[in-house]
């Protein structure tokens, strides 16, 4: 059903959990009390976030409906808690300049593209060589949030920087080509459809991990893209290194994108688009920090006679 890897393994883990919550009866002879009751626990007792609760509530409506192939009213009835939505993290244009600034090698080019693209980093991390188009000066996003396709710009002064990574990733896909190891990892299908497209050129990383590694799901030794803990490792140096004491993941470099985009004056249906939301409210949440950032209201205390 095109789940990722770890969507599939937190399902199991919350559906083991909910029979062995309910002393290990079986799900077709529990419905709605039992999973509200599961539910409840786990707000009350376990004190779980808002994600992990609706996490939860997916899997049990997932065994219910696709395992077990039980569409029930109740199912719907099941109240789902309402996401709080917080104020991200965003650096400014000089705290972003300062972290790139002591970031080096392939991840320093990561973290600059996906600031200069606002893509996630699994986005980032997974991009083709074949979603690289330097003639028109963009990259196409595949898959991303929801399924979803997009098309961002291609920086351009980052163009250099990604063509000599292309000339360090072809010596490692000739090196698995001499070798004749099994191509890359390839969604979906499309491995069984084009069985020999895994070992082309055209469908092989940007960034391309050093080392081999196993498919989780094959079991095959194969060569996956850069894993992301390198990017967060290297990144979380940078950030202590610059004496920014700010709350920074890789995630704020998307929020940084979003945020100098709008503070330069772009249009917030364009943003809404590179970022590839689905509902222009969610793009919102950038502007309400740009409000008071701004010094558009000022405080009452300013206004104060020696204040």
């Amino acid at each position: 059903m095109h789940y990722s890897l770890l969507t599939e393994r937190a399902y199991i883990y919350w559906i083991r959990f909910f029979v062995r919550y309910s002393n290990l009866r079986h799900p077709r002879e529990m419905g709605k009390n039992e999973v509200e009751a599961f539910l409840s626990m786990l707000a009350t007792q376990r004190k779980v976030s808002v994600s992990t609760h609706r996490q939860a509530l997916s899997a049990l409506l997932f065994l219910y409906k696709e395992v077990l192939g039980q569409d029930l009213p109740w199912m719907v009835e099941i109240g789902r808690p309402v996401p709080t939505r917080r104020i991200p993290t965003v650096l400014t244009v000089a705290e972003v300049s300062s972290v790139l600034c002591l970031m080096d090698g392939v991840t320093a080019l990561l973290a600059r593209l996906l600031y200069g693209t606002g893509m996630r980093r699994t986005e980032g991390l997974s991009l083709r060589v074949k979603d690289l188009d330097f003639e028109r000066h963009l990259i196409v996003v595949r898959d991303g949030k929801g399924g979803k396709d997009r098309v961002v710009m291609l920086p351009r002064a980052l163009e250099p920087a990604l063509r000599e990574q292309l000339d360090r990733s072809r010596l490692l896909w000739a090196a698995d080509r001499a070798a004749q190891r099994p191509g890359v990892y390839l969604p979906f299908a499309l491995e069984a459809k084009y069985p020999r497209a895994g070992q082309s050129w055209t469908w092989h990383w940007v960034f391309p991990s050093s080392t081999l590694s196993v498919d989780p799901r094959s079991g095959i030794e194969r060569r996956h893209h850069l894993y992301e803990q390198r990017l967060q490792r290297a990144l979380k140096n940078a950030v202590q290194l610059a004496g920014i004491h700010k709350p920074v993941s890789i995630h704020s470099l998307r929020h940084a994108f979003a945020t100098h985009l709008l503070q330069a004056g772009t249009d917030i249906r364009t943003v809404q688009e590179l970022l590839g939301h689905s509902d222009v409210s969610t793009t919102m949440i950038y502007t309400h920090v740009l409000k008071v950032a701004a010094g558009g209201t000022a405080s009452p205390l300013d206004s104060l006679p020696g204040g």
